[in-house]
C-alpha cells in the first residue's frame, strides 16, 4: 500500500485550512461533515462558505498565511491558487509532524482525502492513491449502489445490543456466527425495508434462542422493469443476490435472471394467453408455502408489481398469512418503452393525462369506458393489447377518435430486440398484418406519438448485429 488507510477522529479538534476560494470548499465540507472544528485563513472567503461562517460553523482570518499559524493544528489543509505557499506550508506541516493535505499537488501530501460513502456511522473510503481521483469517485459511484441508505441504522442497532450479545455468547467464534446470522438474514431486512420496530422483536428473539434458529422466510416483491437490465433498482440487485428462491414471470428477461444469486433455486410461473403455467391462486400460495419453509422468496415479476403485475393480490395472501413482505416498484412498461422510443407520454401542447389500460380480451370483448378512452388531449397506453388491436381501433373511431389518431406499437422494448410500429388507427392495422409484431407489444395511442421521430434516441442494433446481442442477452 502507497497510503495507510486510517480513520481520524477529528470532531471539535483543531484543524486548518489555507484558502477561502472554490478548491478549498470541499475539503472545509468533509472536514465540517466529521464534526472538526474548522479555522480557515484567507484574505477572501467563497460565496459559498459564507453561511458557515454566518452559522458559526467556521472560523474566518481574512489574511494572509503565516507560519505561525500551524500552531496548535490537528492537520492542515493547503488549498490555495498558489503552488509556492503550498509547498511551503507543506514542508511546515512535515517539520512539524502534522498531517497535511495539498489540494492538486499529490506529492506534498502526507495524506489524502477519499472519495466517501457517508452511511454514518458506516463509513466506506475510497481511494486510488495520486494515481485518478476520478476513478476513485467512478468506483464510489459503484460502491453507492451496493451499500443501501439503511445500512447506518442498522450499524445503530448493532451497536445498541453489542454489550448483550458479547454477554449472551462468551466465545468470540459463537459472537460472530450471531452477526452473521443477524446482518444477511431477516434483521437486517426489517432496518432496510424501514422497519426497526420488527428488527427489534427480531433480535430480542435471535438473543433468546438457545441454538442457533432458522431465518424466518420473506418475500420481496420486485419488479424487474421492462427488459434492460440497467434500468433495475439498487434494491432490487441487493434482494436478487440475497434471495434463496426466486419466482419468476414470462415478461422476465434472461440477461435479468441472471443477475440472480447463483446458486438460489429458480421456479417459472409464467403465464401467455391461454396458457398458464401456473394459476394465479396457485402462485399466491407457492409464495406462502415458501416463505413458512424459511426461505427468502424474490417474486420477479416484468415491469412494476402493482400495474397490471397482479402484485396487490399476491400481497393480500401474504398479509393474511402473516408473512412478512416487501414490496420494490420497478419501471413499468409504458414509461420504459415509451422512454426508449422518445415518445413523452405526456407534453404540454399535445397530453395533459395519461391512461394506463388492459386490452386483454375475454370473450373477444375489452370492457373499457371507451367513452372517456375518446376525450382528446390525453395518451392512452394499452398492455397486453396485440390480440385486441383490432377492437381497440374499432371502438376508439366508434367512439369519436379520429382515424388519423397517430398509434404506436413497440415491440420488446428497451432491449436489444425493439421494434416500433408507428402509423394511425386508419392503417396500423394494416401494418401490423403484413408484418406482425412479436409480444410483449404495448400500444400507444395519442398526438404524442407525432414527437418520436424527433426525439428518438435509442438506437437498436442492425440485423447482423442482433446475433451477437442475442449470444450475450438472449430471451427466456
Amino acid at each position: 500500500m502507497e497510503f495507510l488507510p486510517i480513520f481520524l477522529d477529528v470532531k471539535d479538534k483543531p484543524c486548518l485550512v489555507v484558502g477561502g476560494g472554490e478548491i478549498a470548499i470541499r475539503k472545509i465540507s468533509n472536514l465540517r461533515r466529521a464534526g472538526a472544528a474548522v479555522r480557515v485563513v484567507a484574505p477572501e472567503l467563497a460565496p459559498a462558505l459564507r453561511p458557515l461562517l454566518e452559522r458559526g460553523e467556521i472560523r474566518h482570518e481574512a489574511r494572509p498565511f503565516c507560519d505561525a499559524d500551524l500552531t496548535g493544528a490537528l492537520l492542515v489543509v493547503a488549498a490555495t491558487d498558489d503552488r509556492e505557499v503550498n509547498h511551503h506550508i507543506a514542508e511546515l506541516a512535515r517539520a512539524a509532524s502534522i498531517p497535511v493535505n495539498v489540494v492538486d499537488q499529490p506529492e506534498d501530501c502526507s495524506f489524502l482525502m477519499p472519495s466517501v460513502i457517508d452511511r454514518s456511522p458506516v463509513v466506506v473510503a475510497v481511494s486510488t492513491g495520486t494515481a485518478s481521483p476520478v476513478l476513485a469517485r467512478l468506483l464510489r459511484t459503484r460502491l453507492e449502489a451496493l451499500i443501501p441508505a439503511a445500512y447506518g441504522r442498522l450499524a445503530e442497532l448493532c451497536a445498541s445490543y453489542r454489550p448483550r450479545v458479547k454477554e449472551r455468547f462468551t466465545e468470540q467464534r459463537d459472537r460472530r456466527r450471531f452477526w452473521d446470522r443477524v446482518l444477511q438474514g431477516g434483521v437486517a431486512e426489517r432496518v432496510f425495508s424501514g422497519h426497526l420496530d420488527e428488527a427489534r422483536v427480531a433480535m430480542e428473539r435471535e438473543l433468546a434462542s438457545t441454538s442457533p434458529p432458522s431465518d424466518s422466510g420473506e418475500v420481496y416483491l420486485v419488479g424487474a422493469g421492462p427488459g434492460d437490465p440497467d434500468l433495475l433498482t439498487f434494491r432490487a440487485l441487493r434482494l436478487m443476490q440475497q434471495a434463496d428462491v426466486v419466482v419468476y414471470d414470462r415478461l422476465v428477461a434472461k440477461s435479468i435472471l441472471d443477475k440472480v444469486r447463483r446458486d438460489a433455486q429458480r421456479i417459472y410461473v409464467g403465464k401467455e394467453r391461454d396458457n398458464h403455467v401456473m394459476r394465479q391462486e396457485q402462485i399466491n400460495r407457492l409464495l406462502v408455502d415458501l416463505a413458512k419453509q424459511g426461505h427468502r422468496v424474490l417474486r420477479l415479476k416484468g415491469g412494476d408489481p402493482f400495474i397490471f403485475g397482479r402484485g396487490g393480490e399476491e400481497i393480500d395472501t401474504l398479509a393474511e398469512e402473516g408473512i412478512p413482505f416487501q414490496v420494490i416498484p420497478g419501471i413499468t412498461a409504458a414509461a420504459g418503452c415509451a422512454s426508449y422510443t422518445g415518445i413523452p407520454l405526456t407534453h404540454r401542447d399535445y397530453a395533459q393525462s395519461v391512461t394506463f389500460v388492459t386490452g386483454h380480451l375475454k370473450d373477444n370483448t375489452i370492457d373499457l369506458n371507451w367513452a372517456q378512452l375518446a376525450q382528446p388531449n390525453q395518451t392512452i397506453v394499452f398492455y397486453m393489447g396485440l390480440v385486441g388491436l383490432p377492437v381497440i381501433v374499432d371502438q376508439l373511431i366508434s367512439h369519436g377518435v379520429s382515424p388519423q389518431m397517430p398509434v404506436a406499437l413497440i415491440q420488446q422494448g428497451t432491449t436489444h430486440k425493439q421494434r416500433v410500429y408507428s402509423g394511425t388507427l386508419a392503417d396500423i392495422l394494416d401494418k401490423v398484418q403484413r408484418d406482425p409484431p412479436q409480444p410483449p407489444t404495448l400500444v400507444i395511442v395519442g398526438e404524442v406519438v407525432k414527437l418520436r421521430e424527433r426525439f428518438n434516441w435509442f438506437q437498436t442494433p442492425l440485423p447482423a448485429e442482433q446475433g451477437a446481442m442475442a449470444a450475450i442477452f438472449p430471451d427466456n
